[in-house]
């Protein structure tokens, strides 16, 4: 792939997913834990929230990981994380605890896997083949 006159091999292209995806976790974490974190004026919109941050990060992170053994560690700690960003919350004294947020966010990482490669095709891999054309 070229960018900025530059060639881009797979490998770089797969750290910089990677890196966008824990900058995706590190905005979930964030906004998890602000005071006064943005919502959707409809009924129950946290929930959703939750359900497509997790989903989004679920689905992105397989897109850049093959293995069966480390996609089940990262959808393990996405699931653990939502946990445990509850427990958090709770303790800020400003922020809720809620088992619904964490059915939420775990159905979000079962849902993200689910569209995920190889049932769906790998938009990395896409991205790195049509790059490697030019």
């Amino acid at each position: 792939m070229i960018v900025a006159g530059r060639a881009i091999d797979a490998a770089t292209l797969r750290r910089c997913w990677l890196i966008i995806g824990w900058i995706g976790i590190g905005t979930v974490i964030w906004l998890s834990l602000t005071p006064r974190p943005p919502t959707l004026d409809i009924e129950e919109g946290d929930k959703l929230q939750h359900f497509a941050a997790y989903g989004s990060l679920a689905w992105w992170f397989m897109q850049a990981v093959a293995a069966k053994s480390s996609r089940l560690v990262w959808l393990g700690g996405l699931v653990a994380m939502g946990i445990g960003l509850e427990f958090a919350q709770r303790a800020t004294g400003y922020r809720t605890f809620s088992e619904w947020d964490m059915l939420a966010n775990t159905t979000g990482v079962a849902i993200g896997w689910l569209l995920a490669p190889p049932r769906l095709p790998n938009l990395l891999h896409r991205i790195t083949r049509i790059g490697a054309r030019r």
